[in-house]
């Protein structure tokens, strides 16, 4: 007999990076002895980095072996019938304590073609930042292939970028075709499709202990860009309280914002799984079966099978996920 469903925890994938810092341990309280923790990867079904449940009575098992024993229970028939085994949406904290490369991910088309995997379209939420720290997304003025190579090899690139200084609450939408990078001094919480596939464009010039550059892939980016995109990154959205206020919706996730300062009955009229992200404060997410914490830099898992539980919190700010 199968186990009930109740709110999952997952054991974070810790990555260690050229770029990483020590926030994501000495701030979300992430558990390494890993010396530049870039990134928190907290559910993810990447070949290689499944995660394993941290709570309850699941407690061992992976999210693929969760998957194939739960199916649409776990994430909604709607959602079971598009991805079967896969689940949909890799979800991560990061931390930047230097400059991430200049990058870009590939659409749908293109990923399934060359890797066999799904784009890459993603969101920040900017957790915190130094003084003065900033993102680059997107580029400055008008573009096209030309124009951008032209500066590639002339190793102009960044006086083409679009610089934006951040604070915490700032949020992107970080479609396929855009060129983006996270700035140094940055920690942000990042919501995206199940997908490692990146293009490095430029790096900065940087190279590792044995003086090796990284990897980049210009070759394959620059049928990836989308030069026509328009500049309407930034997400604009509400903050009331005690109601998910909609960020970004798009066909492979909604992300709302929802700041929790009572008891809070949920209802999921979602035919999906939804994922909480608690990016201040603390809350209890409460089921008919069990209840579970979630304090700042973790995340929980609600089953598509539960369709009330309560939140209830005086100071939580979570991040609201569904497909």
């Amino acid at each position: 007999m199968k186990e009930t469903l109740y709110p999952i925890k997952f054991t974070p994938i810790l990555k260690d990076k050229i770029w990483g810092g020590n926030k994501l341990k000495n701030i979300l309280n992430k558990n390494s002895n890993l010396p530049n923790v870039g990134e928190s990867w907290e559910i993810s079904d990447v070949e290689g980095d499944t995660s394993i449940v941290a709570n309850g009575t699941l407690q061992g098992q992976s999210l693929k072996h969760l998957l194939e024993s739960y199916q649409s229970d776990l994430i909604g028939e709607k959602n079971y019938k598009i991805f079967g085994d896969k689940f949909p949406l890799l979800i991560k904290f990061i931390d930047a304590k230097e400059d991430l490369s200049i990058q870009l991910h590939p659409n749908d088309e293109l990923a399934k073609k060359r890797h066999n995997s799904f784009g890459k379209t993603e969101m920040w939420y900017v957790m915190q930042a130094d003084d003065d720290a900033n993102l680059i997304v997107g580029f400055n003025q008008e573009m096209d292939a030309k124009t951008y190579l032209h500066h590639l090899e002339n190793k102009t690139l960044t006086s083409i970028l679009n610089f934006d200084k951040v604070k915490a609450g700032d949020t992107y939408f970080i479609e396929v075709g855009r060129v983006h990078a996270i700035g140094a001094g940055v920690m942000l919480a990042e919501i995206q499709q199940t997908s490692d596939i990146t293009y490095r464009v430029y790096d900065w010039d940087r190279v590792d202990d044995q003086g090796n550059a990284r990897e980049l892939h210009n070759d394959l980016a620059i049928d990836a860009f989308d030069f026509d995109m328009p500049n309407n990154f930034r997400v604009a959205y509400t903050k009331e309280q005690n109601v998910s206020n909609e960020m970004v919706s798009c066909p492979y996730f909604t992300t709302s914002y929802l700041e929790v300062t009572q008891t809070l009955l949920k209802e999921n009229t979602h035919d999906s799984f939804m994922i909480y992200m608690c990016v201040e404060g603390e809350a209890e997410i409460i089921t008919d079966q069990a209840s579970e914490v979630i304090k700042k830099g973790e995340t929980v898992l609600m089953p598509s099978a539960i369709k009330t539980f309560t939140i209830k919190s005086g100071n939580a700010k979570l991040l609201e996920v569904y497909v």
